[in-house]
């Protein structure tokens, strides 16, 4: 520890103390700190040691160690007062606060002595001046701890009755703590209405809106508004992950995942937090805790989960089950605790509640990756088995039930048919039976299913129907050209064609039995003319599998009726010759004709089966640009797909959705389905693939919503699943940016750095420079304002080396101009600064005179007029720190800058009104300064003429507010010319 030698020292060491993160290191050094002040012999030094201490105490899992100070500081305030400055007696004023109130979170100190302390706050603050606000505030709380809800309601009021003055809270504090009240006394509404100024970013503080966001969640939750709930989640726990202190809060994260599906990320956030099972020194803070591990256990469990290992106290390994008994047996004591303490049996009461909860939703998609704790439910539940009282199934209802379903092409006919094969084990069945168990088995197997197909022929031809069993040799043969045997299907699909053309011809088949071998030969035919499509006579092929659809199509013409069946056949036939159009690149007649398939499937009342194709014509409008019919087609299949379309499809479809809506800046319905991608992505097992690219494009349209902390944590999520191998090194580059954005916008800056800087690296390998060149530059800009001036300069200068390359003037000007204002921080650095923007001059210069049109002249004159204003600024921001001679030569050179600045932009005439005016009112500034006081009030006049006349609604720069920029400048210039006239009757004075 570096030796304190004086005060300013101490202070010194105790701001450094401040900044650093919550937790026992920090409080340690406050112990030093106190110890070194004690030496000083100055009281002042003690009493803002014992301050120091007191509040690094409060702010960490130590709180009850801050009695002690706080006691020491009341003993000198009493013996003393005169030691203590304006600002110390004003913080042990306001620590009385955290004292009432940490007094309630330690179940030993007795509530008769908190109620005495209660009472010694309220006679101080009485002496010193102050309102009573604080002491009601402060009396309900401890009302509200005990269950005393009468008292503790006319507290409230007469918190709310009293002026609010030096000890008052702040607003974000306060509102949190009217809030949390409604809240407990169910009054949701009230209490988000009341927290909307914080969560809004009215009112913040140090632990605002950290905590209203917290308790916000479940409140948002019972009143059915999930994606408030779901994005304060993502706000509020980002805050909160790194502040020891905010235990509480860090529970209420907790819960929300336990009551909304998110067992999962819950148990994340436990192993996040080792210490806070076991952290004892804000006992209240502790029960929270406790209570939600054990409701978040206890849902485990009631998931079939319950000896899953969990993360838990340290020193053992636990289960889901034992941890849930551990959690409640703690919380319980404690609570025990504070209600023998209190006299009541409120703390107890509303920890088991808490712990009794239910979940509050099915499932709410975070957006987050996260393994799911338990099986996915399946989309749509299987026929149930007919069971009669016996208890055996009934054999013939389940046969029955599972031929209603396949002869109506109906979901889950396969399943059906697997309960029969089971029921009928050991059971004699005949041939026609077997033969329908076997085919719907082998439905089930794809490729492998082709010997199962042929046993399912034998059965039929057994049981006297040669035309199924011609159909089923036909399924074998598609099965095995599914398998990549395609010349042997051909070949074994060829004998049941002809076989069954004759049979059917002489009667002994039917229509459906027919079409089944025609449809299984179209369909072979089809696969061949895929794996043919780039082989020397294809057409051939394209030509063979056209009229083998065709010829399905002119079999069932007209004979459809109410045979669901035979309509499929001829909606597949549609959907395959659209196929065949693709293959033969006339995309827009297979977007036609997959309209067309999709459309006969819809009327057959089989939307399920029209899905694929609705997918596929959507992918073939968006390649024609007909983004309008792509949407359709994706919403489409959405809803015809219904409780039948699988996780995976889902999220594609939900992928597609949102990119499309993206690209035509319907951000917040895209990031709607982008979200749900996630979830069924995670759902269908391929969160490192497709759920990856779905977090990638939600936190996009986040941040294109300005939800900063949102598309920070799902970026952050998605990044550690995106590979170049899988995703591409673009999208790798591309979400690092997003994410460097994002931790800019959140103040953030050496982490933004990071980020930046490591796309730039993956960036600096592709032949196309300008993504290298622009991240290098957002990298110097947060490097810079995370105060690392040299890592900063480094990047610019990287920067400006690319964009001279690039042949790019205005990025080239801009980090110029950058390195310009960097330079001024260092010693003697106005010389290099000169330098630099004398060279962003220049590149101004010349891009303007090389413009290759108009427009471009006019954007590099633009772009000059901003230098020459940079440049005015930046030699009078170095003036500011000159008091010597050189002063009124820094103030001239500035004055110069500025003029050719007002100039330049004049020449743009009203297009550059606004940066014009904001040029001659800055050199108008500086006038004064040069005590050219005439020549200041004529550019103020010149100003507020400029505007003479203007209706308000402005003029100028079109991505202005022009009517604020107006009454802007207006004020500015009204400003400038009472400054210039006060200091002119000033200087007659003196000369009087």
């Amino acid at each position: 520890m570096t030796e304190i030698t004086d005060v300013d020292a101490l202070r010194r060491a105790m701001a450094e103390n401040s900044e650093q993160p919550e937790g026992p290191a920090r409080n340690a050094r406050a112990e030093q700190l106190l110890a070194a002040a004690e030496k000083l012999n100055v009281p002042l030094a003690v009493i803002e040691a014992l301050g120091h201490q007191l509040k690094v105490y409060n702010y960490s899992s130590e709180k009850g160690k801050m009695f002690v100070p706080f006691a020491r500081l009341l003993r000198m305030w009493d013996e003393r007062p005169e030691d203590f400055d304006e600002f110390e007696a004003h913080s042990l004023h306001w620590v009385f606060k955290w004292v009432s109130s940490g007094m309630l979170d330690q179940p030993h100190i007795p509530l008769a002595s908190t109620e005495k302390w209660l009472g010694e706050m309220e006679r101080r603050y009485r002496l010193a001046g102050y309102s009573e606000a604080a002491v009601r505030s402060a009396e309900h709380s401890v009302a509200a701890h005990v269950g005393d809800v009468a008292r503790a309601e006319r507290a409230y009021a007469a918190w709310l009755a009293a002026d609010r003055d030096a000890m008052s809270d702040c607003h974000a504090c306060e509102l949190h703590g009217q809030g949390w009240w409604q809240a407990e006394l169910g009054r949701d509404e009230e209490a988000l209405e009341l927290w909307r100024p914080v969560l809004e970013g009215r009112y913040t503080c140090a632990h605002e809106p950290h905590t209203v966001l917290a308790s916000s969640l479940v409140p948002l939750l019972r009143l059915g508004r999930l994606d408030e709930a779901r994005a304060n989640h993502l706000r509020g726990f980002r805050l909160v992950r790194a502040m020891e202190s905010m235990r509480g809060a860090y529970a209420e994260h907790v819960e929300f995942c336990a009551l909304t599906g998110n067992e999962a990320r819950g148990l994340e956030l436990l192993a996040e937090r080792p210490a806070y099972f076991t952290d004892d020194g804000q006992p209240q803070s502790r029960l929270d805790f406790l209570s939600v591990v054990a409701l978040l256990m206890d849902r485990l469990t009631a998931l079939g989960l319950g000896d899953r290992p969990v993360p838990g106290p340290p020193g053992r390994e636990w289960t889901a089950r034992e941890l849930a008994a551990h959690a409640r047996a703690d919380a319980l004591a404690l609570a025990a605790r504070f209600d023998e303490r209190n006299g009541t049996a409120h703390v107890g009461e509303r920890a088991r509640a808490r712990m009794a909860q239910k979940p509050l939703a099915e499932r709410l998609p975070l957006g987050l990756r996260s393994v799911g704790p338990a099986p996915a439910p399946p989309v749509s539940a299987p026929p149930a088995v007919a069971v009669p009282v016996g208890g055996q199934p009934d054999l013939p209802a389940l046969l029955a039930e599972a031929r209603r379903l396949s002869d109506h092409l109906q979901p889950h006919a396969v399943e059906a048919w697997a309960a029969v094969a089971r029921a009928a084990e050991g059971v004699e069945l005949d041939p026609r039976d077997r033969a329908e168990i076997a085919d719907h088995e082998a439905m089930g197997l794809g490729p492998a299913g082709a010997t199962l197909f042929e046993r399912a022929a034998e059965l039929y031809a057994r049981a006297g129907d040669p035309g199924e069993a011609l159909a089923a040799r036909a399924r074998a043969a598609y099965v095995r050209a599914l398998g990549g045997d395609v010349a042997e299907a051909v070949a074994a699909v060829a004998g049941p064609y002809e076989e069954v053309l004759a049979l059917y011809a002489a009667g002994g088949t039917g229509t459906r039995q027919t079409a089944a071998v025609l449809m299984g030969r179209a369909r072979v035919l089809l696969r061949r003319a895929h794996t043919e499509a780039e082989e020397p006579g294809a057409e051939a092929v394209y030509g063979a599998a056209e009229a083998a659809v065709r010829e399905v199509l002119a079999l069932v013409d007209g004979r459809t009726g109410d045979d669901v069946r035979l309509a499929a056949r001829a909606a597949e036939a549609q959907a395959m010759l659209a196929e065949l159009a693709g293959l033969r690149g006339d995309l827009a007649a297979a977007v036609e004709l997959f309209g067309r398939g999709a459309a006969a499937f819809v009327a057959a009342g089989l939307p399920w089966f029209a899905v694929e194709y609705e997918a596929r014509l959507a992918s073939l409008a968006h390649h024609l640009g007909d983004m309008a019919e792509a949407e359709r087609a994706v919403r489409a299949a959405l809803e015809h797909g219904g409780a039948q379309l699988e996780a995976p499809g889902r999220a594609q479809l939900h992928l597609q959705l949102a990119e499309l809506l993206g690209n035509r800046d319907e951000v917040a319905e895209a990031a709607r389905h982008a979200l749900e991608a996630t979830h069924w992505a995670d759902e269908a097992g391929e969160s490192a693939t497709l759920g990856a690219w779905a977090r990638q494009q939600l936190g996009g349209f986040l941040l294109r919503q300005g939800r900063w902390a949102e598309a920070a944590e799902v970026l952050e999520s998605a990044l550690p699943d995106l590979t170049a191998e899988t995703h591409g090194d673009g999208a790798i580059v591309q979400t690092q940016w997003w994410l460097g954005d994002c931790l800019s916008e959140l103040g953030e800056h050496r982490a933004a750095a990071e980020r930046r800087l490591q796309a730039a690296e993956i960036a600096r390998t592709w032949p196309e420079q300008h993504d290298h060149a622009t991240l290098a530059h957002l990298a110097g800009e947060s490097l810079g304002q995370a105060g690392l001036a040299a890592e900063a300069e480094r990047a610019y200068a990287r920067a400006e080396e690319l964009w001279r390359d690039l042949g790019n003037p205005q990025g080239l000007v801009r980090s110029l101009r950058a390195r310009a204002w960097l330079a001024l921080r260092a010693q003697d650095g106005v010389a290099t600064a000169r330098a630099l923007m004398t060279d962003a001059l220049r590149a101004c210069g010349t891009a303007r005179d090389e413009a290759a049109d108009e427009a471009s002249r006019q954007s590099f004159v633009a772009e000059l007029g901003d230098t020459h204003r940079q440049f005015g600024d930046l030699l009078a921001r170095a003036a500011e720190g000159d008091a010597g001679a050189t002063l009124p030569a820094l103030f001239e050179e500035a004055l110069t800058q500025l003029r050719q600045s007002a100039e330049v932009f004049a020449s743009l005439g009203d297009a550059a009104l606004h940066s014009r005016t904001g040029a001659e009112l800055t050199a108008g500034l500086l006038e004064v300064e040069l005590g050219r006081l005439a020549d200041a009030r004529a550019r103020a006049r010149a100003v507020l003429a400029a505007y003479a006349g203007d209706d308000g609604m402005g003029r100028g720069e079109p991505s202005d507010d022009g009517g604020e920029a107006v009454r802007t400048r207006r004020a500015e210039a009204e400003q400038l010319l009472r400054v210039a006239s006060e200091e002119n009757v000033a200087a007659e004075e003196n000369q009087a």
